[in-house]
């Protein structure tokens, strides 16, 4: 299994952002399969896309990821356009984890409809795999976005844990990412999908990620406590509660996930500084 590592977009206590380069060229280096990244949009956290394009150009083999991005409180057109362009900017380096989102206010802070995101992320979905494949969309009879590496489409692994979610990456994607929760929760959804994907005829096998926090020494604790739960309010305890914070933790989170058949567990810095990156790959690299 393949271990990333979550780069401090979403921290509120990363006031430098160029600290989230810094961090991105010290992963390549260290051996960390993947860069991910998480956000919201009611929140002051660093824009995804434009977090992994800059982590793009300091690096040259490592794999980048959003873990997972509103896809339904963005434009179709221009998502598609900003995926290939990264996609095309990193080589083919990129993965794009995509969510319908479960928060009103990043909705209304976008004027995007909340009730509705469910149908309207199908729709999008169509249409964006539409502009990759070159063919026109509403308003033009030309191509809108660079082709992408492999011909036809960004790879898309998607989050969430209602049936519609298994329906898409059947239809669209090429595997699921399970946003937080313990190994037994994954497995659940990848015998699930993995069955769905069977019926379907679909070739190979859909792969699977896990996303987990960690913070690694007693000094910046608190500071990462605050940063989760500033960021998951209501939930921040629970989230808080299941951190790895110890070298053991890290190396038993990986082995668990590692034991039911996940392809990639990506561990997210819940302080933001290169130290932990350091400090994690000593653990389980």
């Amino acid at each position: 299994m393949k271990v990333g590592l979550g780069l401090p977009n979403a921290d509120k206590s990363l006031l430098d952002g160029r600290l989230l380069v810094e961090i991105a060229r010290r992963a390549e280096a260290l051996g960390f399969s993947t860069l991910g990244t998480i956000g919201r949009v009611a929140y002051p956290s660093f824009e995804e896309m434009v977090t992994l394009a800059a982590a793009a150009g300091a690096t040259e083999r490592i794999g980048l990821m959003t873990d997972i991005l509103l896809a339904t409180t963005r434009e179709p057109v221009l998502l598609a356009k900003q995926a290939a362009t990264l996609d095309q900017l990193s080589g083919g380096r990129f993965v794009l984890g995509i969510g319908a989102g479960g928060r009103e206010d990043d909705f209304t802070v976008t004027g995007s409809g909340f009730h509705d995101r469910g149908k309207r992320l199908d729709a999008a979905l169509d249409l964006v795999h539409r502009a990759w494949r070159g063919e026109p969309v509403p308003g033009t009879s030309q191509p809108v976005t660079p082709r992408p590496v492999n011909g036809h489409s960004v790879p898309i692994a998607f989050g969430g844990y209602s049936a519609p979610v298994i329906r898409r990456v059947v239809k669209y994607g090429v595997g699921y990412t399970l946003g937080g929760g313990p190994p037994e929760a994954l497995a659940g959804m990848m015998q699930r999908v993995s069955a769905a994907w069977k019926e379907a005829g679909r070739e190979g096998k859909p792969r699977f990620w896990a996303l987990a926090y960690f913070v690694l020494g007693d000094e910046v604790a608190a500071e990462a406590e605050q940063n989760l739960t500033a960021y998951y309010g209501d939930y921040g305890p629970r989230v808080w509660g299941g951190t790895v914070k110890s070298a053991a933790d890290a190396k038993e989170r990986v082995k668990g996930f590692e034991a039911i058949g996940c392809d990639e567990l990506i561990l997210f810095m819940a302080a933001p500084a290169v130290e932990q990156a350091e400090r994690l790959a000593e653990a389980v690299l």
